[in-house]
């Protein structure tokens, strides 16, 4: 395995722990900064919404630059980001340090998804993108529940003073393990725009929202149905997650390796997989054996998704791959966004506490479905001979790190 995935996936648990560590330590920085649970959640969704723009405007201003600056740089970013936060005196400065952190997310994992795939042969490219997103499930197996520990007994600060230093150790990394890439060519945001012709990268981007936003449909209010259905007390909630996480971290890895050997066939089953889990979920809430089963696959099977799918993109959009794979990691967080909305109006509904993971099930339909007319579309493709994606049930089309 080349080191500069080692380097990569560290600066993806640095920006994965960024993202969530948030979400324990919330109570303490809004009691330190004397604002409202509502006011801190801007804590939260403020960083999202930086992520979404980060993602296409970021990447679409880096098109022309080599990758391996580009990485660092936005590596340079996440620190002056966290440091903000760690040195934060006010609400306003703590949040300009989050949207500044955030800014540097879907560029860094879109554009080191080019790079990871660039650094390893063709059949292995699914595979060496899950490397670098593992860093990202390991920030919710390991980094968030120390990294909350860490804040709650040396104060919060600590903690983003903890994540600075993990940004910088990322950024050593990828200087020194991270190949230059002397044959890079500048493409230039109207070839990177041009990768949109392709309806396939549409499909996929679709798939992604739909597929990402059935998950977190259920999982943005997990909390309730672990709390008020299935019986569990709240100080369990935490250690339960983690169970999630571990799920998302063995998801991704299989996923990754499914993808490399068939990668439309894999994405149409992971995601018939989900539906199932999903349903299954709803249907045995209320038993808290089954929820600890459902909990995991729900993971597992979620994630699982995760490296197919940007590999995917990448590879439609062969020629230019860049822009497109930022795309679809604000394409993820919009799927975050599309199932934390719909969660909510099916409880606003009073339709209880399952509801969100009934409703994360049928956005998971909605994704099977776009995913099986893709996957149908690029057979028809092969057979006619046209070879926009004439592998893509065996050895992926090489996607180069230039």
């Amino acid at each position: 395995m080349p080191a500069g995935l080692i380097a990569l996936a560290l600066g993806g648990f640095g920006i994965g722990l960024t993202e969530f560590v948030i979400m324990g330590l919330l109570p303490e920085v809004a009691r330190d900064f004397r604002v409202s649970e509502a006011s801190a959640g801007w804590f939260i969704s403020g960083y999202a919404l930086s992520v979404t723009v980060g993602a296409l405007l970021v990447t679409a201003a880096v098109t022309r630059l080599p990758r391996k600056p580009v990485l660092m740089g936005l590596l340079v970013l996440f620190i002056a980001g966290n440091f903000l936060s760690a040195i934060a005196d006010g609400y306003t400065m703590m949040l300009l340090g989050r949207i500044v952190a955030a800014l540097c997310h879907g560029a860094f994992f879109g554009i080191g998804s080019v790079v990871a795939a660039g650094l390893v042969a063709a059949h292995k490219k699914a595979g060496a993108i899950a490397i670098m997103f593992t860093g990202l499930t390991a920030a919710n197996v390991l980094g968030v529940p120390f990294g909350t520990l860490l804040g709650q007994h040396l104060g919060w600060r600590s903690t983003f003073w903890a994540i600075t230093l993990i940004g910088v150790l990322a950024l050593a990394g990828i200087a020194l393990l991270v190949p230059g890439q002397g044959a890079e060519r500048a493409k230039g945001l109207r070839r990177e725009l041009g990768a949109f012709r392709s309806g396939q990268v549409w499909l996929s981007l679709i798939v992604t929202i739909l597929g990402f936003g059935g998950m977190f449909g259920a999982f943005t209010y997990i909390a309730f149905t672990l709390t008020e259905v299935s019986g569990f007390d709240s100080s369990a909630v935490p250690w339960l997650l983690v169970l999630f996480g571990a799920g998302l971290f063995v998801g991704n890895f299989l996923g990754g390796k499914a993808a490399d050997k068939a990668l439309d066939r894999s994405l149409v089953l992971i995601l018939a997989g989900l539906v199932l889990v999903l349903v299954f979920f709803a249907l045995t809430a209320s038993s808290a054996v089954a929820t600890l089963v459902s909990l995991a696959l729900m993971g597992g099977f979620g994630f699982a998704t995760v490296p197919g799918l940007q590999m995917r993109v990448m590879h439609f959009a062969s020629s230019a791959p860049t822009l497109a794979s930022g795309t679809n990691i604000g394409a993820f967080n919009l799927g975050n966004a599309l199932g934390a909305w719909l969660g909510g109006v099916t409880i606003s509904a009073g339709l209880g506490y399952t509801s969100p993971v009934w409703a994360g099930a049928g956005i998971t339909v909605a994704a099977l479905a776009v995913m099986a007319v893709a996957a149908a579309a690029a057979k028809r493709s092969r057979a006619a001979g046209s070879g926009a994606m004439s592998d893509v049930e065996g050895e992926p089309h090489a996607v180069g790190v230039s």
